[in-house]
């Protein structure tokens, strides 16, 4: 199947705000079991509990769909999850348990979950657990955190992580809204790619609520020693305290790419844009997550000579966040566009000599990149 045209008529599509039928919105995606061409996953409501001691994750994973066909199956990645039970509910109220099986492992891939659904199924709900192993969460000892003294958990879904802490269409072809209740240690506090209350109290209990649709890649979730700074009215940044003031000073300029880019790209829909600045364990650079893009504390130079990283973060929200690759095949749509924005904020926030120094080190990394390729 010829998927490319498809995709730029989609991506063009949803760029100036209209909507094309679901159904003409799948294509097929190596890297998932999923069937959105024949039911489709729109909302995901999570109420999870968060096990320090054993490393998993136990509850319920509430699914909204819509069945395009009529098909009577329901297939959702997993990997590594352990399923105890599901339900099927044509109104959310009364619920009955139906069919389910795991398929056989794939590599790379996890499990197929098989699910009955009928015609007019309009809710699943998934009882299950995580594996301490999961590939998309990381549990730190408290040695592994800046304070030294408390856990730390955090999610990585990029790119088919997700499946390994909650049962879903794991392909960013699709996306949902979502909404979650963690229940954790009454000294910790959770932040998601949601909405996010830096007052919320610390009682063990924390919800959210997505309004905007977004694929699974792009879900995250931590839990740690979690104090907040505001940098503007829509920026802030969250961090162990021992990073917090540090982080708020280096990154002071997030509102100011902000504002830069909007007149040039279009406003910034995700409402707010936040920071979490992770421990120093954190492997990564960033995780241009919505509302709440993940960084590495390792860009802290003092004298904001890597902001670039948060400028490549932040033009996700409008290339990749918005408009994406519909497969994993096609990342260069994702990124190839967030590299040419990245240099449009910095130079419009740092002028044009900053932009050529940062477009020249991104030409060394390329051609490094390139000498390390086999030939064809």
């Amino acid at each position: 199947m010829k998927t490319c045209p498809l995709r730029i008529l989609v991506a063009s599509v949803l760029v100036f705000g209209f909507a094309l039928p679901l159904e003409v919105l799948a294509v097929a995606d190596p890297h998932s079991f999923a069937n959105p061409d024949e039911v489709r996953v729109t909302h995901v409501a999570l109420d999870l509990d968060v096990d320090f001691g054993t490393q998993r994750l136990e509850g319920t994973a509430l699914l909204s769909i819509e069945n395009l066909t009529g098909t009577k199956e329901l297939r959702l990645d997993t990997r590594d999850l352990e399923i105890l039970n599901v339900e099927v509910s044509k109104d959310g109220s009364n619920w009955r348990v139906t069919f389910f099986e795991l398929g056989d492992e794939q590599l790379f891939m996890g499990r197929p979950l098989h699910v009955g659904i009928t015609k007019k199924s309009k809710f699943v709900r998934i009882y299950y657990r995580t594996s301490p192993e999961a590939s998309g969460l990381q549990w730190l000892s408290p040695k592994q955190t800046a304070g030294g003294e408390l856990p730390y958990l955090f999610s990585q879904a990029q790119a088919n992580h997700a499946r390994s802490f909650i049962p879903l269409q794991d392909t960013p072809q699709v996306r949902v809204t979502y909404s979650a209740t963690f229940r954790v240690p009454e000294n910790l506090r959770v932040v998601m790619s949601a909405t996010n209350n830096p007052e919320a109290p610390l009682d063990g209990v924390f919800e959210f609520n997505m309004p905007q649709a977004i694929p699974a890649y792009l879900i995250a979730f931590a839990v740690g020693n979690i104090t907040f700074a505001p940098m503007g009215k829509r920026t802030g940044v969250y961090t162990e305290p021992e990073l917090l003031e540090a982080s708020a000073k280096e990154f002071e300029d997030t509102e100011s790419m902000l504002e830069a880019i909007e007149p040039v790209y279009g406003p910034y829909r995700w409402d707010r844009y936040d920071l979490l600045i992770l421990p120093p364990s954190f492997p990564f650079g960033g995780m241009e997550n919505p509302r709440l893009s993940f960084i590495t504390p390792s860009v802290i130079a003092g004298d904001k000579s890597l902001v670039s990283l948060i400028a490549h973060e932040l033009a996700h929200s409008w290339s990749g966040n918005l408009v994406s690759n519909a497969t994993w095949r096609d990342l260069w749509l994702n990124e190839g566009f967030t590299t040419y924005l990245t240099y449009r904020i910095m130079e419009m926030v740092y002028g044009k000599n900053r932009e050529r120094m940062e477009a020249s080190l991104g030409y060394g990394e390329l051609l490094e990149d390139l000498d390390e390729l086999e030939a064809p």
